[in-house]
């Protein structure tokens, strides 16, 4: 089947949505659409549950901003990581340049 145009149905916040599953360049992409789907709906429903609101947007804006948040302090992690890798490269060159001398 060609992932290109595989519409996975999906159910968030007791609504459900059509999808169409990601480019299909990886396999599993209509997995990987539901794991998110999933993901999604887990946090709105933890949301509503501590925010006490029925306002649908409300809780996706804060769920959004949850998931956001979550994103920014993984990206910070892979630039501190590559940075250390980045330390760490310039040390063995130094030290093997040291080794050649």
């Amino acid at each position: 089947m060609d992932n290109s145009r595989q519409i996975v149905t999906v159910r968030i916040y007791n609504q459900t949505y059509s999808i169409r599953a990601q480019d299909g360049r990886e396999e599993g992409s209509a997995e990987r659409t539901e794991a998110l789907a999933a993901l999604v709906d887990a946090r709105m429903q933890e949301i509503a549950k501590e925010a006490m609101t029925a306002d649908t947007l409300k809780v996706a804006i804060l769920a959004a901003l949850h998931l956001a948040d979550q994103l920014d302090r993984a990206e910070a992690r892979h630039r501190e990581t590559l940075a250390q890798l980045s330390r760490s490269q310039s040390n063995c060159d130094r030290i093997l340049d040291e080794i050649g001398e």
